[in-house]
């Protein structure tokens, strides 16, 4: 069998945690800051660990990085 190829754009935005979470980046902070209030720019700050369903979507794209 072939080796299975990691996709390049999941393997630039998502990292693992050492007990095989997904942590990714919080969307909507980017531009247009301005619009959103304090507590949703404060509260969405530095990374996220994903939820069970979008990381078994993750580890699907990314086979060799558990």
């Amino acid at each position: 069998m072939p080796k299975m190829k990691t996709k390049s754009g999941a393997k630039k935005r998502f990292s693992f945690t050492a007990t095989g979470k997904v942590k990714a980046g919080v969307a909507g902070k980017r531009h247009r800051l301005i619009s959103h209030n304090a507590k949703y720019i404060r509260t969405n700050r530095g990374t996220k660990i994903l939820s069970k369903g979008d990381a078994n979507l993750v580890k699907w794209y990314m086979p060799y990085n558990r």
